[in-house]
């Protein structure tokens, strides 16, 4: 038996016949996803200005997303249309422009009226 590097094994580099390739793997086929719906995405890209630019513009973006996101939530209750991450996540960067400005609205108002009902 032959020895060596010209003695035509296959792990040899320099041999003419290479190893068979691995075998392929295919991926079990899944079921198709249901279609994400316009409400939660238009939520969600709402509430990203929103979130940055809300105290400038009133925070109409931030009440925006908060009604598109509870739109979009009852949408995809049923699983039939996809994007409820999306829908939350508008909702959450909705919520969490508009109660501090709720608070800055209302705090102000209240102490004014405290303040000018006591002698």
């Amino acid at each position: 038996m032959r020895t060596g590097p010209m003695s035509g094994d296959a792990s040899d580099p320099r041999s003419p016949y290479s190893p068979p390739y691995p075998p392929v793997y295919c991926p079990a086929p899944s079921a198709p996803s249901a279609p994400a719906s316009g409400l939660a995405t238009a939520s969600l890209v709402v509430g990203i200005p929103g979130i940055l630019g809300g105290w400038c513009l009133f925070g109409l973006p931030c009440m925006a997303a908060i009604a598109l996101g509870h739109a979009a939530m009852r949408e995809t209750k049923t699983g039939r249309r996809g994007g409820h991450g999306a829908a939350i996540a508008g909702l959450i960067l909705g919520y969490v422009c508009v109660a501090p400005m709720a608070l800055i609205t209302i705090l102000p108002v209240t102490l004014y009226v405290i303040g000018s009902s006591s002698p």
